[in-house]
């Protein structure tokens, strides 16, 4: 039985796709770099974030990328806000009425993921939010630990194969949904337990 989620959020609750190839694509433009397309972005698409600007020999210190990303951020999201994606509160409720508890972990600015949750409604489900990671598998097995959950009891829930990769180091089952940054193909083959199409899919796994 499922008792604790840990979640990702960009491309799992949140829908904030264009606004952050946007963004990058502004980096891009500052630091010399050719733009890559909306499609080109998604199939490069890696985590921890830094690995993706290697690809592309960006020159960056993460602390710079961080400054960079979160002004540029500012002006783009206004123009392309966040949305969560269609039913998630609903899912997010059911969970949260059948006693589960959830944690989000996630790359996204801590102050985004706040400004989100008020924007959207989705104040007082989550036990606790920790942003601003670069990588997962620092903290997955750290938050499994602080918060007494048992690793056979705990999912982690993400959108990419670093997820699956940092959710299995922590001894937790492991998730990725389709409907994120990173598509089906890659997905597969980082063996997840779970591959997840739909929020009803979602809700089977969780509360099943």
């Amino acid at each position: 039985m499922i008792r604790n989620i840990i979640f990702d959020w960009s491309g799992v609750i949140v829908d904030d796709l264009v606004a952050v190839h946007k963004t990058t694509m502004l980096l891009f433009k500052e630091m010399g770099v050719k733009e890559i397309s909306l499609a080109e972005f998604k199939k490069e698409w890696e985590q921890p974030y830094m690995l993706f600007y290697n690809k592309y020999n960006i020159q960056i210190r993460r602390e710079e990328e961080q400054a960079m990303f979160r002004s540029l951020y500012k002006s783009v999201s206004s123009e392309c806000p966040s949305k969560p994606y269609s039913s998630v509160k609903d899912t997010l409720e059911r969970f949260k009425k059948s006693g589960v508890n959830m944690i989000v972990v996630s790359s996204s600015l801590v102050e985004n993921i706040e400004e989100e949750i008020e924007r959207f409604g989705l104040q007082g489900l989550f036990n606790e939010i920790n942003g601003d990671i670069h990588d997962k598998a620092e903290i997955i097995h750290e938050t499994i630990e602080r918060n007494n959950f048992n690793p056979e009891e705990t999912i982690f829930i993400g959108d990419t194969t670093h997820e699956v990769e940092a959710g299995r180091k922590a001894n937790a089952l492991t998730a990725t949904v389709t409907w994120g940054y990173q598509g089906e193909d890659k997905l597969k083959s980082s063996n997840p337990d779970f591959i997840i199409h739909d929020l009803k899919e979602l809700e089977s796994v969780v509360l099943n």
